[in-house]
């Protein structure tokens, strides 16, 4: 007796699992869009493969983060502002201009939103900041903001 699952089983895993669904048979399933599939040993080796895959892209993304903090953690970047009197600048400098200065005088790019100000910058005079570089890895720079 054939048995075909139908039943979506979106609850037991999300797409591409593989899970063990009970069918009285003991048999192995892929959830593929969230229908059930029999998984015979190919599809079971092309899951175990993408899940290798995934694993080695994680580590090398986190390797690259860690190389990339090592590059720049403490270093200092530089940016140029229009002040007015008393160094005071018009507006703020922004975590795109700092991301652009990483950029420019470090050669990483960075986005903006991943920079990481402890207060607004409103004067002239160096300044900490972060960047968000990968899940749990954080590096401390330091801003000069120089008047023009």
């Amino acid at each position: 007796m054939k048995v075909i699952l139908t039943k979506d089983v979106s609850g037991v895993g999300k797409s591409g699992d593989l899970a063990d669904v009970a069918d009285g048979y003991g048999r192995n399933y892929l959830i593929p869009r969230g229908l059930a599939e029999e998984a015979d040993a190919g599809k079971i080796r092309e899951w175990e493969q993408r899940q290798e895959n995934r694993k080695n892209k994680a580590k090398k993304q986190e390797q690259q983060a860690l190389e990339r903090q090592r590059h720049l953690q403490g270093k200092r970047v530089s940016v140029r502002v229009s002040a007015g009197e008393g160094g005071k600048l018009f507006g703020s400098v922004t975590s795109a201009q700092i991301a652009q200065a990483v950029f420019a005088q470090l050669g990483q790019e960075v986005d903006k939103k991943d920079v990481r100000l402890g207060e607004p910058i409103r004067s002239c005079g160096t300044f900490p900041f972060s960047i968000h570089l990968h899940a749990g890895i954080d590096v401390a720079m330091t801003v000069l903001v120089e008047a023009e």
